[in-house]
């Protein structure tokens, strides 16, 4: 047991201990921001890569970084033709022209005698953009037209999280080969 002697040096080490430790915790923090403010193309400052925080203090951790949103156009016309039929879906392949270039594949497939459903596949250069659509389907004596709405729900690469509602979908098919033109525009987000 302490006797009435000890207790200031007590009280002194605690409160030494005390204001070292939220030293410590107020150096890590400041040496982030620091780091970060004068970093150029430093690309791990503030992490724990970071080879001056971990000097500092070895057991800090940095906050997750946060990916910012990007919103891309998309006015894509599509001129695609067919690789297989299985029942009432047309697999199809092609070019997508427009706001992003690059292979298009729709999985076009007849629900009824006035509707469509298709998934709907881009892969322009460095990722892809997916997604699902439904459309009313009018069949007339050459070409059936389609007109409606899709959903993108992934990406990958440079669109990856890739997600949008409300893009316009519609295009023909030409019943003599089952050859489809496409139409797909909106905007999207990753």
């Amino acid at each position: 047991m302490m006797d009435n002697h000890d207790q200031p040096n007590a009280r002194g080490r605690s409160a030494r201990l005390g204001a070292v430790l939220i030293a410590g915790a107020l150096g890590c923090g400041m040496l982030t921001a620091a780091g970060a403010l004068g970093s150029g193309n430093r690309s791990n400052v503030g992490t724990a890569a970071d080879p001056a925080l971990r000097a500092v203090c070895p057991g800090c951790r940095a906050a997750p970084s946060a990916r910012a949103a990007r919103t891309f156009s998309m006015d894509e016309r599509g001129r695609l033709h067919m690789t297989s039929k299985h029942g009432f879906t047309l697999n199809e392949q092609g070019s997508a022209s427009g706001t992003i270039t690059g292979t298009i594949y729709v999985h076009l497939t007849v629900v009824s005698t006035n509707r469509v459903t298709a998934e709907v596949s881009i892969y322009p250069s460095g990722g892809s953009i997916s997604g699902d659509g439904t459309a009313n389907y009018l069949r007339g004596s050459t070409t059936a037209d389609f007109s409606g709405s899709m959903s993108i729900s992934r990406g990958t690469g440079s669109y990856d999280h890739a997600h949008g509602s409300g893009l316009s979908f519609s295009g023909t098919i030409q019943r003599s080969n089952d050859a489809v033109t496409v139409h797909v525009s909106g905007r999207g987000s990753t």
